[in-house]
């Protein structure tokens, strides 16, 4: 999933209307095309305080202010906008309620690659065989001995083998259900990244809009 989120006239421009970008978008946008970096808060000192106060902690303390984010910084020798870095500060500043660093990365990496979380979608576990060898005739499905039984057969009593297929779910009902609570925690956290940055007020040239991915898209 790519879009065209490139914004014109960084500096020197006049005023003009905002971009509406919805937060999948402007997260693309920040992470894809601008390539902000995700700089996620220090470690914290023997006596709690933070070892320094991320980006994250000067936006907070200019929008009490009431004062713009500067803009003109070089990362790797080139521009990053303005409100590119405010998204990744306010990413990177993501409670552990809604998965903290963790999550944070996930995020940036997700939006880096333009992609949403893999919710396995179309999977259904089916019950298969645990083992399949090949042979002339084809794949056939491994069997184990499981007892033996005596039958007539041919006028007289024979031993003869009980045979089972071992079998398996494939996927594991589990493995799909990790995978769409994984997607829902992204949702919740892109859900908590849109609220954030459109309470704050700090951006110049995005709107985040109201619009949301699907919040469970393997539902009805």
């Amino acid at each position: 999933m790519k879009h065209d989120q490139s914004l014109h006239g960084r500096s020197g421009a006049g005023a003009r209307a905002k971009r509406s970008l919805s937060i999948q978008q402007a997260l693309e946008w920040t992470f894809r095309v601008e390539q902000a970096q995700l700089e996620l808060p220090e470690p914290e000192t023997d006596d709690g305080e933070p070892r320094s106060f991320g980006l994250e902690h000067v936006l907070a303390q200019r929008a009490v202010l009431g004062t713009a984010v500067d803009g003109g910084r070089y990362k790797l020798g080139s521009y990053t906008h303005p409100d590119a870095e405010v998204i990744a500060a306010i990413v990177a500043g993501l409670p552990d309620s809604h998965g903290g660093k963790r999550m944070a990365i996930r995020v940036a990496e997700l939006a880096r690659a333009g992609m949403t979380p893999d919710w396995m979608r179309g999977a259904v576990p089916r019950c298969v065989p645990q083992d399949v060898r090949e042979n002339q005739h084809g794949p056939k499905a491994v069997t184990i001995v499981v007892g033996t039984e005596r039958v007539w057969s041919r006028g007289k009593w024979r031993t003869v083998e009980v045979l089972a297929c071992p079998v398996m779910w494939r996927p594991y009902p589990e493995q799909i259900n990790a995978a769409r609570r994984a997607y829902h925690d992204w949702w919740q956290a892109l859900e908590y990244l849109r609220d954030g940055l459109q309470a704050v007020g700090l951006l110049r040239e995005v709107e985040v809009t109201g619009v949301m991915p699907k919040c469970r898209p393997w539902g009805k």
